[in-house]
């Protein structure tokens, strides 16, 4: 491993060097900060200090990628645009891993592949014992550093250093004097340690510490890249690859019994079709007439929309698990039998569909009875991403070729992108609104309560109802009033946050 290391010391001093300087930037950016216009800063910084050393690893892009690289560089200006603190606290793992998951697929020596889900195993791999193992390279490359300097110039470095022993005693005596003879420089002198009075040894042994684990990791993880060294059995990558073989097993037709037999998944989807289509038929007795009245007996608008919506979900759920496993029997099927798993397939669809519509109704139900949330949103959101998943395993049934997969990485990305720029708070607020209009019931608590993004429409609600919100914005403004944050903490939301209520309680002023 010597040898492989010390193949590029140029570059990898280099690499060493810049690795160093970004963690720098990144303690600066976001040491004692909150994220803000700092985070899509350094995620452009990041890519660009991988893409340049690990170039020549670097495979041919595809549109595919260039969706996963847009998708995270959205995902990180949200911390910029956006004050929604759900995604902001998601987003601090899903934009890690995402990125991680991106530099394995462009970059990794492994060409993982999508069908043995080795994508996992091989950022794993670069994430630890890649990056790891690299950590005692960048030492040996500091020590040949050291050790190469020319004996000239140890001797100028050794003469600097008297130099500089012999200097103290008699600056102590200068800065005496001159501090006697001037006192406008003796008050310059003695304002000069008030400069460090709030900065502690703590504080900077932290930073440091910060700079040095942080610029050793992202030395190790492009390295990982740069110089790859093979790992082929890990207990976690064998565990994926373990995965991986027996998709490709099923898929390629072993005769083998297992879950994923046709004859198996037949008999299970022909049981759980039955008891569907008979919840179904039930469920169209009231489902679509619901909205005039027409309930199950005994039951109201808040009992109907309470009941069951959460079952719906998880059962569709456990749906959608047994049609992708049922999909791998289609190909180990042949024949009547085939045609009769497709056909069985469709009806599971169909009958998923007709439930998420069922949660879906008693959700809207329960919002218009008792108003709209974050999670109610998010429940909804849920529900409509797997009706896509639903109809996209629906086109797998009869089309083999169709890439499943991929197809959902990029629903997912997508969806989750759009979740990010939604404006989930503007839609849970003019909800709220428009049922407030209609039954003069609101929760004027959680609704002031929502991110600095609509505080701007909650103000000009506000005005048109009297002042309804006119107390909690208050307390708003009296959060919202501090010091100036640094420029890396800069958010476009909490900008206008600040300046709507600052305009809006006149007189009362907000620290700029």
């Amino acid at each position: 491993m010597d040898e492989q290391t010390v193949s590029k010391p140029g570059l990898g001093r280099v690499a060493l060097l810049a690795a160093f300087l970004l963690a720098i930037v990144h303690q600066y950016l976001f040491y004692g900060k909150m994220p803000g216009i700092s985070y899509p800063i350094f995620v452009v910084l990041f890519y660009a200090f991988m893409l340049y050393f690990a170039k020549e690893q670097l495979r041919k892009q595809t549109w595919f990628s260039y969706v996963w690289m847009v998708s995270i560089f959205l995902l990180s200006l949200t911390y910029m645009l956006f004050g929604n603190w759900f995604f902001f606290a998601l987003n601090i793992v899903v934009i890690p891993v995402l990125i991680l998951l991106h530099m394995t697929y462009m970059l990794s020596y492994r060409k993982p592949a999508w069908s043995g889900l080795a994508l996992i195993g091989a950022a794993l791999e670069h994430l630890f014992p890649q990056s790891l193992r690299n950590w005692a390279t960048a030492l040996r490359l500091l020590r040949r550093g050291k050790g190469g300097i020319p004996n000239e110039r140890k001797q100028v470095l050794m003469r600097v250093l008297i130099g500089l022993l012999i200097s103290v005693p008699l600056l102590l005596i200068v800065i005496s004097l001159l501090s006697t003879a001037d006192g406008v420089f003796s008050q310059l002198l003695e304002a000069l340690p008030r400069i460090f009075d709030n900065i502690s040894l703590g504080d900077w042994i932290f930073r440091g510490l910060w700079v040095l684990l942080l610029g050793l990791f992202m030395f190790g993880f492009v390295w990982g890249f740069v110089q790859s060294k093979s790992y082929i059995r890990t207990p976690l990558v064998s565990e994926f690859d373990a995965m991986g073989q027996k998709l490709e097993a099923a898929e390629a037709g072993d005769d083998g019994i297992g879950l994923d037999d046709p004859v198996i998944i037949t008999t299970v989807l022909t049981a759980i079709n039955a008891v569907y289509m008979l919840f179904v038929s039930v469920q169209f007795s009231y489902l679509f007439g619901a909205w005039d009245g027409i309930l199950p007996e005994n039951s109201t608008y808040a009992d109907y929309a309470r009941s069951g919506f959460l079952e719906l979900i998880l059962v569709t759920s456990i749906n959608f698990a047994i049609l992708l496993l049922s999909l791998l029997a289609v190909r180990k099927a042949g024949g009547i039998l085939k045609r009769v798993i497709q056909l069985l397939l469709y009806i599971l669809v169909l009958c998923s569909m007709v439930m998420l519509y069922s949660a879906y109704s008693r959700l809207t139900l329960y919002e218009e009875a008792y108003g709209y949330t974050y999670i109610r949103f998010l429940v909804h959101a849920f529900m409509i991403f797997l009706g896509l998943l639903l109809v996209l395993a629906a086109v797998r049934i009869s089309r083999e070729p169709f890439p499943l997969l991929k197809c959902y990485i990029v629903l997912g990305l997508l969806s989750y992108v759009l979740m990010n720029y939604i404006g989930m708070d503007h839609i849970i607020a003019q909800q709220n609104i428009q049922r407030y209009e209609a039954s003069g019931t609101l929760d004027a608590g959680y609704l002031a309560g929502l991110s600095a993004d609509v505080v701007p429409e909650l103000i000009e609600f506000s005005k048109q109802e009297k002042g309804i919100l006119d107390e909690a914005l208050r307390s708003r403004l009296s959060y919202r009033t501090q010091p100036k944050q640094s420029w890396t903490s800069f958010n476009l939301a909490n900008h206008r946050e600040r300046r709507a209520l600052a305009e809006y309680f006149a007189g009362e002023v907000i620290q700029k």
